[in-house]
């Protein structure tokens, strides 16, 4: 295999160092800092990556190249300083939706990216931080707090790296330049469905708990114990119990047979559908692909042509057919859908406004729209993904405002394609309006029970479509599976440990001012800086590293002049700190000269807003908020009766102000649902060990 980058590196002035993708950063390798974050980044930089020829907006790029040892191809990881001064953007979003708008900002920020594969051997272009198709975008500020902001592997299109070799190496570089804690939002799928749900129910954690990331800060309210609850209340739902429940479903003899089937091979008994999902997901990889199944998958992937089969004994029949097109308004009819047809129906004729101005600015006049772009223009008009992904599984061969939509391979790429046409009379569009009596649409054959085992991860998708998201008639499952999807922030955290060297460390904190306390008492204080000295080392050494610290850091710091250090008021400053001070204690500073009216103090800006949403939330949670005009209290627009796909409304007004208004009688506490289309009363959910 020959990857274009060998060529790159030949026009270099010296060849440069060269890693193996999945040794880089274990410890020695290339190098062991014991520093803090701050300076073992600028170690890194220096010792393992080379100055690129250009800069991007301004800033400086640096390149380290890995490779992959078993096949040989080689790997660019991007580091790029973004100096917060000189940044459009200084304020973090990622650390105020996380409950970081407390943090002093940072003076810089480290983005590492791995590009997309066909960029590999390209430099990186402004708007680099915007890209979504990254197979890795981290981001770490200088004081070690970061997040996660992409990670796409073989799944998302990438030829050489899955997501689990990547998570591998993003999460070695941070143990070894020792960040502190790193966030990521969670909204990884896999077949259309969410892993967060599936993996927490089966593992209980997410997909990125296998890299320690835990429960960080839930969506609409949503609290860690609320969170934990509801995966154990989904993950010890009994088989043998939801079987009983399905007997008066369709679903019934489909789902008895899944279960009865993996339990046949289970050497283990399988009790609960956590057991039955965990040994499913482990049989996955070891179950060998069905050969017929290969055999017929194989032209129903690649032909453009719509085909038929039919089966004689063990021979399988091609045959090609006329194409025939069919409304989607009655598709969506009769999809058994959690979303009413008007929503599935905006939702198609988004998809293919955006085709159609996909075509009209494509000279060929017929451009298709991968499935990931046809998801982000409908993105850009609607905030329910799952919506999304729904309608786009949906629509092939199907009549939209007028145009066919078609799904299809596209040969040259291997990767899926929306297009649009007009429906034409014939061989190969025959679409015609019906008349009202006249129902031209052929009836669908009837369906046969599915086999398991041909495909597990279909059996997986079943049981997740059917037994998570469509248990019949169970208002506490859908609010535990509403409560884990609305929980999409992680957090993996390295704590603070003195180790066995010799070296002192200690957290040191400074103490907040009577005006801030007096200004924002909620407000929490900031996460003090990791401080580490020689043995020998002073208290006037500490003074003055906690100084340089805390100038080199941040903002609104960088006049910091360390005064004294609480519980040594008395010590002189040529004294040892060893046997003065434990090593690996939380120490607590005083100074002059912060700069406390100055812009770039806290993550979260200087705005002024106040949350209080009936779900509970207190603070910004990154969804969508809409701001009373009386009260000017923000609240999420889900909360507030408006749907994703619905605009805000110019003039807005708050239940409570309505209330205040015209006052009513008052009425029993309900929790409002969206997915059920009703308000019930708590107590007959019988939910409130999820509270």
């Amino acid at each position: 295999m020959s990857i274009r980058v060998f060529e790159s590196c030949k026009k270099r002035r010296r060849t440069p160092k060269l890693y193996g993708l999945h040794t880089f950063a274990n410890p020695g390798c290339p190098i062991s800092p014991s520093g803090p974050f701050r300076d073992n980044v600028r170690g890194f930089l220096r010792e393992c990556a080379e100055p690129e020829g250009y800069n991007v907006e301004g800033m400086p790029v640096w390149c380290t190249f890995l490779v992959q040892e078993n096949r040989g191809f080689l790997v660019p990881l991007y580091t790029i300083e973004e100096s917060v001064k000189h940044s459009l953007s200084p304020f973090c979003d990622h650390c105020r939706s996380n409950g970081w708008s407390h943090h002093f900002v940072s003076k810089r920020k480290y983005h590492l990216i791995i590009p997309v594969d066909d960029e590999w051997n390209k430099p990186l272009d402004d708007g680099v931080f915007d890209q979504q198709t990254h197979l890795l975008h981290g981001l770490i500020h200088c004081n070690g707090f970061g997040h996660l902001l992409c990670i796409n592997g073989i799944e998302a299109g990438s030829k050489y790296l899955c997501g689990r070799e990547i998570m591998d190496l993003w999460d070695r570089i941070c143990t070894n330049l020792r960040a502190r804690k790193i966030t990521v939002v969670d909204v990884s799928k896999k077949r259309l469905m969410d892993l967060r749900l599936l993996h927490g129910v089966a593992y209980g954690h997410p997909w990125f708990g296998r890299w320690g990331y835990r429960f960080c800060h839930g969506s609409f309210g949503v609290t860690e114990h609320r969170y934990e609850r509801a995966v154990e209340i989904l993950s010890s739902m009994e088989l043998d119990k939801t079987i009983q429940d399905f007997n008066t479903t369709n679903r019934y003899r489909d789902l008895k047979h899944i279960i009865r089937y993996y339990r046949d091979l289970s050497e283990t008994r399988l009790i609960t559908i956590r057991d039955l999902l965990r040994f499913m997901l482990t049989l996955k990889s070891r179950v060998p692909f069905q050969r017929n199944s290969a055999i017929t998958a194989a032209p129903l992937m690649s032909s453009s042509k719509p085909l038929t089969r039919t089966s004689h004994q063990n021979k399988v029949v091609v045959k090609e057919r006329p194409m025939k097109y069919r409304k989607f308004s009655t598709v969506a009819a009769n999809l058994d859908s959690r979303w009413p047809v008007r929503r599935l129906e905006y939702a198609a004729n988004v998809v293919v406004d955006a085709l159609k101005e996909k075509r009209a600015t494509n000279k060929s006049g017929n451009a298709g729209m991968t499935r990931q772009e046809a998801r982000d223009a409908a993105r850009l008009h609607i905030g329910d993904t799952g919506l999304i992904d729904y309608v786009l599984k949906s629509m092939n061969n199907v009549i939209v405002g007028g145009l066919a939509v078609r799904r299809a391979v596209n040969p040259s790429t291997r990767v899926i394609e929306y297009t649009i046409q007009e429906p034409e009379s014939g061989a190969h569009g025959n679409y015609q309006e019906p008349e009202p009596e006249i129902e031209i649409v052929p009836k669908p054959l009837s369906t046969t029970a599915i086999v398991p085992g041909v495909d597990v991860y279909s059996d997986v998708a079943y049981l997740y479509n059917n037994v998570l998201l469509g248990f019949p008639g169970s208002v506490v499952i859908g609010l535990a599976v509403q409560t884990i999807l609305d929980s999409k922030q992680f957090v993996k955290e390295w704590p603070f440990k003195d180790e066995e060297d010799e070296l002192l460390r200690f957290v040191c904190q400074v103490i907040p001012s009577l005006s801030d306390l007096e200004s924002d008492p909620t407000k929490e204080i900031p996460p003090g800086e990791y401080i580490v000295l020689p043995l020998y080392a002073t208290i006037g050494d500490l003074k003055a590293e906690v100084q340089s610290a805390m100038r080199d850091t941040y903002c609104g710091t960088e006049q910091l002049v360390v005064t004294e250090i609480e519980g040594m008021e008395g010590i002189e400053d040529v004294e040892v700190l060893f046997g003065a001070v434990e090593s690996g204690s939380q120490l607590w500073i005083r100074g002059i000269g912060m700069d406390l009216d100055m812009e770039l103090r806290y993550e979260g800006g200087d705005d002024k807003w106040t949350v209080k949403c009936k779900c509970g939330a207190q603070d910004d949670d990154g969804e969508r908020m809409v701001a009373c005009d009386i009260c000017e209290i923000w609240q999420h627009t889900r909360c507030s009766g408006i749907e994703d796909a619905e605009a805000v409304p110019p003039l807005f007004v708050c239940a409570g102000c309505c209330a205040s208004l015209m006052p009513s009688r008052a009425q029993p506490a309900c929790f409002e649902f969206e997915d059920f289309g009703a308000s019930t009363p708590v107590a007959e959910l019988g939910m409130e060990t999820l509270y």
